[in-house]
């Protein structure tokens, strides 16, 4: 989790939100439900990434329609072209934002 959104992920709002998201699509993987796969979600995905800039916008950060139910599989392709991280000139590892 990144800094930022620390204090989002722990509200109440988000928990809610979530909790209430995963009971509205059944509780299964929306991306493997696509391909006929019945497996539970685990992961409510925004699918708009949140940054520091939109992490404040309820119409981003709690809209369902900016949501998807995901398991773990399926949330790792998902991110798995995203570099949540660059490296300097140094070699240090930082945060994209």
């Amino acid at each position: 989790m990144r800094d930022f959104a620390k204090a989002f992920y722990k509200s109440g709002a988000w928990q809610n939100c979530r909790t209430g998201y995963a009971a509205s699509v059944g509780g299964l993987c929306e991306d493997c439900l696509d391909r006929g796969l019945y497996r539970p979600g685990e992961i409510v995905h925004h699918m708009i990434e949140l940054t520091p800039e939109n992490i404040n916008d309820p119409a981003v950060a709690l809209s369902w329609s900016n949501l998807r139910l995901l398991c773990r599989d399926c949330h790792a392709k998902r991110h798995g072209t995203t570099k949540r991280y660059k490296v300097d000139e140094a070699g240090r590892v930082t945060p994209r934002w």
